[in-house]
């Protein structure tokens, strides 16, 4: 199973501008929520193969210029509609450990089993999204 070794919330290296956006017409009859992904990178035998730093460095440099995914999704109090509060608040970033590789998965086809397996379970917690079993 998935091991969570690490996680933290990336926010904008600088400050990102503060306000709200309303979602488009298609967003708002479309199903809205976090999209869980994963990339998963080979190891090189080395403990210190990934530079985990260098990738949070440069999440928190892209959410500058992409600063509303930084933001957390809310409905508007007079209206309803769904929107983005820009916040700056970022984004969480896990960082994990398997002792598989992904041939252990032989068929490695997207279904909702294997991202159970393999991603984890996010939810709303106070201002940030946190994760179950993460620390903090």
């Amino acid at each position: 199973m998935v091991e969570i070794t690490q996680s933290t919330i990336v926010t904008p290296s600088e400050e990102t501008p503060k306000h709200k956006i309303w979602l488009s017409n298609l967003d708002v009859v479309a199903a809205r929520g976090y999209t869980p992904t994963i990339y998963v990178y080979p190891s090189t035998g080395r403990k210190d193969f990934f530079p985990v730093d260098a990738l949070k460095a440069a999440l928190a440099k892209a959410l500058v210029v992409f600063y509303p995914l930084a933001g957390r999704l809310n409905r508007d109090p007079e209206t309803g509609r769904p929107e983005i509060d820009c916040t700056g608040e970022g984004v969480i970033f896990f960082t994990a450990s398997l002792d598989a590789t992904l041939y252990d998965f032989k068929d490695f086809a997207p279904s909702e089993e294997m991202r159970k397996k393999l991603v984890p379970v996010a939810r709303l917690r106070g201002p940030a999204l946190c994760h179950d079993d993460a620390p903090g």
